[in-house]
Formats: C-alpha cells, structure tokens, sequence
C-alpha cells in the first residue's frame, strides 16, 4: 500500500499510522478465512509503531499479542515471519506470553521448515523466563552447532540476550560456541539443509518460491563466527587469562595469517578484545600487540584499519610503534573509497594531538584532500593539518578553510575550531589571523554547540594571549549585540565583568552591557548588572564611579526582582567598599565537604559546642574550582553504566571527600574517642613495600591537637597462609617528642580479607610544636598454613617479621592546601611573621622539576598557575596552605633562576600568621 503527497499532506498518512486505528483494525486476526494480505500490512504497522518509540499499555500489548498468535496456524510462510517479528516486540509489554511457548517450540523442531527455525529462535529468547532456560537447553545447543548459518546466529545472538537472565546455563554451551567459531563454510539463507530460506530478521521468500528454482548457495561470509566470538567473549570476559588464551589461539600467530576466523566483523571484534587485554595487563602487551601488528597485512580493509587504530589509541604508544600503523593509514589516504579516506583522516586526527610528528610524515597526502569531494574528509584533513603544520603554513590553511566553512555541517565545524583553538595556542603570533577567522564565523548561522565552540576559542585567547585580549573582548561585545544564545550572553556578560575593568579603556565596553539591561530577556539582564556593577569597584576613577552608580539606580525600576535585588546590593557595595572584598573580589570559597565534616564532628562532640566553631581552620578552594566539583558525577551516577562505557568509571575522590571519609573511618575507633577531631589526613597512602611482594602495606598519617596516629594498610596475598596479630613496630628517630600510646593490630588476616587496618599513635610531647621525625618499620604477625581441603588454619604457627621502608612525619602532615587572592593576602600577612632564606639545588633538572619537588615536600597550594613555568631560566611560584592545629595561614613566594651549570637557585620568601609555622616550612626546604 503506498500514498502520494498529496495523501500525505490530508493527513491519511498520519491516520494509517495511529494507534487507535491500528487496535481497531486487529479484529482482522479474527477473520475466517484469513487473509495473509491484510494480516501482513497490519503487522508491518504495529512494528513501525513500535519502532517509532510508540508505547502500548499492558492491555493493548496483551490483546494484539493473543490476536497474532492466531496466525499460527495459517501456512503463509511470509505472514509467518511477520507473526514472530510482532510478538517479539509486543512480549516485553503483554502479560501471559509465556501461554504461546509450545507454538513456538513446535517451529524449532530439527524436521521443521528452516525458514521458521531462526524466527522462532529469536523469539523464544523474549518469552521464556530464567527458569525455563534448562528446558531449552538442548534446542539452543543443536541450533548453535547447526550448518545453517542463519539458524545458528539467531541462537548465537539469543544466548547473548539470555546471558544476563540465565548465567549458569549459557555458560554450558562454551564449547557449542566454539564449534561455532572454527566452523570451516557457512551456508546462505537458502541452505541446502531444507532447501528453505528467510532467516533474516524479515525474509520473505514463501513456500512455493523455495521449490521454484532457488538452488542453495555457497557463502562465504562466516557471519556465525562474528556472532559465537561474542558470545565466547561474553562467558569468559571476568577470566582474563581464559581471554588470553582465547585471542591468541584465533589470533594465527604474528602475521594473522593462520587464523581460524574468517569474517572481517569477527576478526575485528578479536582487536579490539586484545586492545583491552593489552590495556589491562601489561604483561602481554608484546603478544597482543604482535598479532595486531600481523592484521595491518590482512587482504580485508576493514581488518586493517581496526588494527591501526587499535595501535594509534594504545597507551603510551611509541613513535616507532607507530610506524606501521601510519604506513597502513597512509595508504587508504588515496583510495577511491571514501569510507576509507574518512576512516583514516579521522584516526590520523585523532592521533594528532599526542603524536604530531609521526602524523606529520602524511601531511603531503592530507594536503590533497582538502579539495575532496566528501566535505566530512576534507574537515578531517585540515584538521589534522591544523594540528601537525608549523607556524609558516597558519596563514594558508586559514585561507582554505574559509573557503568550505559554508558546505560542511556545525558538528564538523565544531572540530575544526577545536582544532584551531589549539593552533592559537601553539602558535600564539599568529593570534590575528586566527581571531579574525573566528569573529567571522561567529557571525555566521550556526546551532549553540557551534557557537559555544566559538566562544570558548576566543575566551581561551584571552586568558593565554595577552595581546588579544582587547581585540577578543571587542568581538564578544558585537556578538552578544545580536546573540540568540541566552547562555552565551550570560558568559560574556560574566568574562567582560572580569577584564573590562582592567582594560586601558574600560567605558568602551559599557555600552554595550547597559545595551543588554534595556533589551535583552531577565536572564540576561541579571548577568548584565552584575557586570556593570564590577567596572566601579576599584575606586581609581571616581567620574566612571558615579556613572556606573547613575545606571544602577535606573536598573531599580525593572520589572524582574532579580535584576532589582542585583542592583539594590550592588549599589550597598559601593555605599561600603569592604563589603565588595567579601562579595565581590573575594575569589574563593570554603571546600564544603571539608566545612561539613568539621561542623559534623563540633556538633556531635559535647565538649567542642562550649566552645566558638572555628571557621579559620576550614581550607579554601577557588570558585572555578568549586563550580568543577560540583560538576562531577557522584557515584550514584556512574552505577549500572556498561563496563566498557568512560562514563562508568567514576571519577577520583577530591581531597576534600578523602579528607571527610578518613574522619568518618576514625570516629568509630573507641581508641580516639578522646583525641577531639581529626586536624589533617594524608591525601595519598604512602607504599613501603613494592607491589610484586608477597606483603603490601602503605601508610596513611593523621594530625589530631596532641597525638599523631599511623593507620597501615597491610595486603596479604599468599592464599594459603593465615596472618595471626599483625602490628607494625615503629621506631622513631631520637629526641623526636613522640612517645608511642598504643597499637590497634589486625586479629587475623587472609588473602581474602585483604587489605586490613592497624593503627598506631603516638602523643606528641609539645602539642603546641610540629615535630619532624624518621621511622624505621618491621611487620610482625603470627604466620598459619590453610589446609586447602577443609580452609582451617594449623593451630599453632611460627611468629614472622617482614622489613618496610622507612616513613617519615613532615611538613606536608601538617599543612593543608588553601586557595587565596596571594597579592592582597600576601601585602595583608606584611606585618606578621616573615622569613626569606637562600637556597641552591644544584639536582634539579629544571624550574618545572623544583616546581613539582617543592610542591610535594610542603603539600601547598599553587595560586595563579604558577606551577607552570612559562620561562626556562626565571619563575616565581605561589603557594598557600592552612597549618592545622592552630597555626593559620601560611603564604610561600619561591624566586627561581635556572642554569644547567649550577641548577636551580632558590629565594624563599614566607609569611606567616604564627611563627612555628613559618619555621615548619623553612625546616622542610633545608
């Protein structure tokens, strides 16, 4: 049945595909004789519907799912398939499906026509429960090993489905499965088993065609393998060494040449298997990588490319890795294909931004296809040139971009400006040209992604390139002059607030923000107040003051209670000029987790509530970085998500919750109940044993007001042998003012219980002071052999001691990283305590080395990028830090000069609210 437009356009297409219509229409099932015809049409409607995204109610699903089922007995072998189609869909939503299980069985008989077998194989998997799997198990078994190859993929990809209901019982056809893969030929729909076809999703060849003159064919596409190889994957994949095993037996040796499987698909689905082996163990990372080395000879294409990319993706690749691999990608940059051509720009693209130099041995061949006919390959092309090319080709390749920017969809534009946000980067001298590119696709149409990745390329050049700065804000301010992106706006608005006020001529931009309180929607209006308020609170030019001050007042008038509350506090702000450090200029915020913690442990300690909660001890972060954290995923998020999903992993705990979760674990030890809160935890357990070793332990230090406790993470993984009283002596330096308390040891310790916690404290003899001090550590535990057999241990074993490398308390134990403003807190610290110190590290290797070391040795925090030196022989680095226990703040300005003759040169300057904390930091650097 077909419509015209004409059809279409009254509205008859819409009517033949409405639901109501098609639940009316079913009553056709009921019909006597039956007609295959109408039945079909039907069927093809309620799957389109499905398809579509459709929903049936239970009742619905149920009545056309008992109506189809009538169908059965009508011998029309096409109208049959359609049958099993629909009740496929319709059982995930009717009740009682279960009912039709016999009418389905009788069609998966061995002596049944084969065109029905696949079918009803396929749709047994939707009906059955998890407790009738065992019940079929015989049918999926001799359907799997069978010689026709639509039969044995349907039951191949039905046991996949299955897996996750029915576990144990898949399991069991392993070798099924593996019949499957080594299979030798595979025949076509129309096997010479029964002379039958259709064992598609949706055949259609009829009885009476099948005897007509269909001979069997020969095929040689050994689909059956591609299906099995996942099947087997899916049983062994918690076995990484059954995987193993399984990849290099099909893999055919160092040239693949010998492999056992013959189907393109399946040969790359066993890449990318050794891709991920090769990920997660290192220990077969040679092997895996040979055999794919050998698939880059493989006579399919599809072989080939899999191969490449799966060495161009691989961790810590090498450039010599990649020779071949680019070799073979080079090729396909000449085909005539154009699915190879993208295929291979776009891995080389990729590959791009961590390997320039081995991508730019292509950029002969890439340079061709920039005038290729396939838009997405010509973007991939100039992107890739984009990312390899030197500074003398910017100007040419922007020349050709602008060319095709017009003939190529946002999602690709999106890529190439990526691509150039981090030319600019690169190239920082060639800003112009690139800024200029940029403004004039701003003004072109486009969609919000494409927009924002505009933007964002612009707001990068500011923040990097000085000498854009006022170029950049002046194109940001004629598009937000006729921005449709309500959200872009409110960025801009934001960004001109901060550097506005610090460009040489701030009242330029003015304008253009009082422009958007008149025209644009409340939002907006509300960011624009905001940033107008920003550009007189510096006080140096009382005339741009009181202007500001004069448009404020108009904004009382406006209709949203937002931007009237914005401005009514904005203008307080100006009436009382601190009030703008602390809502205004002030740039960090309390690390929340940490806050909630603290007031966590002052509320539920009786002694503490006499007392004021002191606010001074919670560290800071910055703003972008709270708004990051905020950003981030929980785990509640990250559960369910498919293994092989990035999504699934979750991201690292911040110091802050590690902080939190520390305090958690050692308020249920009665032991510390008198100790008051935990003042500073480790962020990072320190190892002292090497991981190969048949005892791993690490460490975790925390700071309380007078005691220092040791928290040891001890791993056994000897299977056999039992750990009885594990403890951990520690010997501290002399004259260390720590005295031991007590030690908290493991009862008993198995591989399977691993790892366990033992604490060990010590009271600090000045609570006041921040003792330095050297430990020497022995394990001592009591060693039992498991009986295998019955997993009782002997009941008397032998004490054992076990060497740990030394652990020492320092100054990073009582520092905790806080985010400041360094410049008005630094001038704010003048008259406390200062210290400044001369120092040479003749074996630093470089600033960015002496940046790192110094970091790490007083567990502060960087301001300002400061960790980055952007000069090779002269770098000052900022840093700030919280001394727990009282000691407040600490402020650290290191002036480095570098020369390879002499290392690095060190003035450490330090500032203070107490004076033992500027000696903690002075001692640690000595």
């Amino acid at each position: 049945m077909s419509f015209s437009k004409k059809d279409e356009e009254n509205g008859l297409s819409t009517y033949y595909n409405n639901k109501t219509t098609v639940i009316q229409e079913a009553r056709v099932f009921n019909e006597s004789p039956i007609s295959p015809r109408k039945c079909r049409a039907l069927l093809t409607r309620i799957v389109y519907l499905l398809y579509a995204g459709e929903t049936f109610t239970t009742q619905e699903a149920t009545t056309l799912f008992f109506g189809t089922t009538k169908l059965f007995q009508h011998k029309d072998s096409a109208l049959r398939q359609m049958v099993y189609l629909a009740i496929k869909e319709l059982a995930t939503t009717a009740e009682d499906v279960i009912m039709v299980t016999s009418s389905i069985m009788k069609d998966m008989q061995p002596n049944s026509e084969v065109i029905y077998r696949p079918n009803a194989i396929r749709a047994l998997c939707r009906i059955i429960d998890p407790s009738m799997a065992q019940g079929v198990e015989r049918f999926f078994k001799a359907a799997i090993v069978d010689k026709n190859s639509s039969i044995s993929s349907a039951a191949l990809v039905s046991a996949y489905h299955l897996f996750p209901l029915a576990k144990d019982v898949v399991k069991r056809w392993v070798n099924e499965a593996q019949e499957a893969v080594n299979a030798k030929s595979s025949s076509s729909f129309f096997g010479s088993s029964g002379g039958g076809g259709g064992g598609g999703y949706l055949g259609w060849a009829s009885s009476s065609q099948q005897h007509s003159g269909y001979q069997a064919v020969a095929s040689t596409s050994y689909i059956t393998q591609y299906h099995a190889l996942g099947l087997l994957y899916l049983i062994r994949q918690q076995d990484r060494m059954a995987v193993t095993k399984m990849i290099q037996q099909l893999g055919g040796g160092k040239t693949g040449a010998g492999t056992t499987l013959k189907n393109p698909m399946a040969l790359c689905m066993l890449i990318r298997y050794a891709a991920k082996v090769m990920e997660e163990d290192p220990n077969v990372q040679r092997q895996m990588l040979e055999l794919i080395e050998g698939w880059l000879r493989h006579k399919s294409d599809m072989v080939n490319l899999e191969a490449a990319r799966a060495i161009c993706e691989m961790k810590g690749v090498t450039a010599a890795q990649l020779t071949k691999p680019i070799a073979v990608l080079q090729l396909f940059l000449s085909s005539h294909k154009s699915s190879l051509r993208f295929a291979a720009t776009r891995t080389l693209a990729s590959l791009a931004i961590t390997h320039p130099a081995s991508v730019a041995t292509c950029n002969v061949d890439l340079e061709n296809l920039i005038s290729d006919s396939n838009r997405s390959v010509a973007t991939y092309a100039i992107t890739t040139l984009l990312k390899t090319g030197n500074e003398a080709s910017v100007d040419r390749l922007m020349k050709q971009i602008t060319g095709f920017m017009s003939e190529i969809s946002d999602e690709f534009k999106v890529i190439i400006v990526d691509a150039i946000r981090s030319l600019c980067l690169k190239f920082p001298a060639k800003h112009a040209s690139m800024l200029s590119f940029l403004s004039g696709v701003l003004r072109d149409e486009g969609g919000y992604d494409f927009k924002r990745a505009v933007v964002e390329a612009i707001f990068d050049m500011i923040k990097y390139i000085n000498d854009s700065k006022e170029q950049a804000l002046s194109h940001l301010c004629e598009f937000i002059e006729d921005c449709e992106f309500t959200k872009l706006s409110v960025r801009i608005l934001h960004l001109l607030g901060i550097e506005g006020p610090k460009a040489p001529q701030p009242t330029k931009y003015i304008r253009y923000i009082y422009n958007r309180v008149v025209l644009e929607n409340a939002t907006v209006r509300a960011a624009a107040v905001a940033s107008l308020a920003k550009f007189g609170l510096n006080g140096l030019d009382e005339k741009l003051t009181n202007s500001v001050k004069v448009l404020l007042t108009r904004c009382l008038d406006d209709v949203d209670d937002e931007v009237r509350d914005r401005a009514a506090m904005y203008l307080k702000v100006y009436q009382a000029p601190p009030l703008a450090d602390t809502y205004v200029k002030e740039e960090s915020v309390f690390s929340l987790s940490v806050l909630e913690t603290k007031l966590v442990s002052y509320i539920s300690d009786p002694s503490a509530s006499s007392q004021p909660f002191d606010v001074s001890s919670i560290p800071k972060i910055s703003r972008a970085q709270a708004a990051k954290e905020a950003a981030r995923p929980s785990t509640l998020e990250t559960i369910g998500v498919p293994s092989t999903s990035k999504a699934a992993t979750p991201p690292p705990p911040t110091n802050a919750e590690v902080q939190s979760s520390y305090a958690e674990q050692l308020a249920e030890v009665p032991e510390f109940a008198d100790y008051g809160p935990v003042l500073n935890s480790s962020t990072k357990p320190t190892q002292l044993t090497e991981s190969e070793t048949e005892y791993q332990v690490s460490v975790v230090k925390h700071i309380f007001k007078g005691h220092t406790v040791f928290q040891f993470n001890v791993s056994n993984t000897i299977p056999d042998t039992l750990l009885d009283q594990v403890s951990v002596i520690l010997t501290p330096s002399a004259d260390s003012g720590l005295t031991e308390d007590f030690i908290i040891p493991i009862p008993t310790l198995t591989a399977q219980t691993s790892p366990g916690i033992l604490y060990v404290s010590f009271t600090r003899d000045s609570p006041e002071e921040y003792q330095a001090a050297s430990f020497t550590c022995l394990l001592k535990f009591v060693s039992k052999e498991v009986d295998p057999s019955t997993g009782e241990p002997e009941e008397e074993g032998y004490p054992d001691e076990y060497s740990l490398e030394d652990t020492e308390l320092s100054a990073a134990d009582y520092i905790i990283p806080t985010y400041v403003t360094f410049n008005s807190e630094w001038d704010r610290l003048r008259g406390g305590v200062s210290i400044t110190e001369t120092f040479s590290l003749p074996g630093m290797e470089s600033l960015k080395a002496a940046c790192d070391s110094i970091i790490e040795i007083l567990n502060m925090q960087p301001l300002g990028g400061s960790e980055e030196p952007q000069s090779t022989n002269v770098h000052i680095l900022q840093l700030s830090g919280l001394v727990s226990g009282g000691g407040g703040k600490v402020l650290v300005r290191c002036r480095m000069t570098y020369s390879k003759t002499q290392g690095v040169g060190l003035e450490l300057g330090v500032r203070a609210e107490q004076q033992e904390a500027a000696n903690l930091v002075v001692a640690a650097i000595v």
